[in-house]
């Protein structure tokens, strides 16, 4: 008797990781790194699906200007220990160490020199091998419980697995290919957990309007925002490409999470565009005045030709109340030309939604994070049972800081469950 006590408490603790993307593979290795028996339980027929996708399968792994401010959540201050205790720095060695030789892009993006995801999955794949890391693939976790100090783990089909930690990392439902359904979710919520509302970020906007199939592909650097009460609530800057449904671009998934939360709480919202927001409106005014002026029989269509995009030309002065388009700019009038000043710098578009979780890159909501420890990952309601990634009511600005907040939030996991 006394002899299996003793074997019981010299054993390695024993931890399952459910859920094989970037958060859980990092926790794995932490964990493992540490001395314990980790296991991944994944449900697709491979682990880090969703990282091939990422950064247009470059994979932007990281981003040096991390920081709190880059996160969305109802306590984005959440975030502060974990990206202080595996900083920015720490990914870059970590990978650095595996292998990855990174580069620094424009806006701190950091991607590896091989310009290729599957370096980053690689790699990973090797030091979870090298180091001893059990991976079971088609395991789709349906159950978790706790009898005692120890977890059951129930998959479908009918197995089961018996550990003393859980770290749950089955992400969120953007992405679902990737194998991102939500069952997370329910999982936790079964444990007692708080699931707050959820909503696809980083995704493509769907706009009212007449004109989107006229100027479906084309594209122009200037500034987006969103609009509500007639108060600007978030903007940002770049390449803004017209849909056929509306807007993307990058400035546009940046912005796509407070158009999709004030679209769960109920509230109308709209899209400002400025197409050419290197210039104030009277600047734009004074320039138009002048195009004009250079040939009074021009058409009104033509005289925009090296302005705008071409194709835009006919859809703004629509816009703008002009009917006839070919008629002389010499007959345009002053309340027409402020018209056409106002779609150039102020085109406001009703939002009527963004795209489904098939297009998003991430899940606004998630976990509550008021039922987590913020400094080691662990949950408040039940003792041993630890969360990372995705699957928290955490998500980062496009540029890498999701996957930054995946690697720290599953390095603090996995070490916390493994001590």
């Amino acid at each position: 008797m006394n002899v299996k006590v003793k074997d019981a408490c010299m054993r390695n603790k024993q931890i399952i990781v459910v859920g094989g993307g970037a958060a859980g593979m990092l926790a794995a290795v932490s964990a493992r790194r540490l001395g314990a028996d980790v296991t991944i339980l994944e449900k697709n027929p491979r682990v880090g699906k969703k990282i091939l996708a990422t950064g247009n399968g470059r994979c932007n792994y990281t981003n040096v200007n991390t920081n709190v401010s880059c996160y969305n959540g109802n306590n984005p201050k959440f975030t502060h220990s974990a990206l202080s205790s595996f900083t920015i720095e720490d990914t870059i060695s970590f990978f650095n160490e595996l292998g990855i030789e990174h580069k620094v892009e424009d806006l701190g993006k950091v991607f590896p020199m091989s310009d290729q995801a599957s370096s980053i999955l690689d790699v990973l794949l090797y030091e979870l091998n090298n180091i001893g890391v059990n991976i079971i693939c088609d395991a789709n976790v349906k159950k978790i419980f706790k009898r005692g100090n120890e977890f059951i783990i129930r998959v479908e089909g009918g197995g089961e697995y018996l550990t003393d930690k859980v770290i749950l990392t089955a992400g969120g439902k953007a992405m679902p290919s990737s194998g991102s359904d939500g069952g997370g979710f329910e999982l936790a919520k079964k444990l007692g957990h708080t699931i707050t509302d959820i909503y696809p970020a980083l995704v493509q906007i769907m706009l009212e309007g007449q004109y989107f199939k006229r100027i479906d592909g084309v594209k122009f650097v200037g500034t987006a925002e969103i609009i509500h009460k007639n108060k600007s609530v978030v903007k940002d800057r770049g390449d803004i490409l017209f849909t056929n449904y509306g807007v993307s671009g990058p400035p546009i998934l940046q912005i796509s999470r407070k158009a999709g939360e004030l679209l769960n709480q109920g509230k109308e919202a709209y899209v400002k565009l400025d197409i050419l927001d290197n210039m104030t409106v009277d600047e734009v005014r004074t320039l138009i005045n002048k195009r004009f002026g250079y040939n009074p029989g021009k058409s009104v269509e033509f005289s925009f030709v090296g302005l705008i995009n071409k194709r835009l030309i006919p859809v703004v002065l629509a816009e703008a109340g002009i009917e006839n388009i070919k008629r002389p700019v010499s007959s345009v009038s002053a309340k027409e030309l402020e018209n056409i000043a106002r779609v150039l710098k102020d085109w406001r578009f009703k939002i009527r939604g963004t795209k489904s979780w098939t297009s998003a890159q991430v899940t606004a909501g998630g976990v509550a994070t008021d039922e987590i420890d913020p400094k080691t990952m662990e949950s408040k309601i039940v003792k041993g049972l630890y969360f990372a990634g995705e699957i928290m009511d955490i998500d980062g600005q496009c540029g890498g800081f999701n996957l930054q907040w995946a690697w720290s939030s599953g390095f603090i996991a996995g070490k916390s469950a493994a001590i």
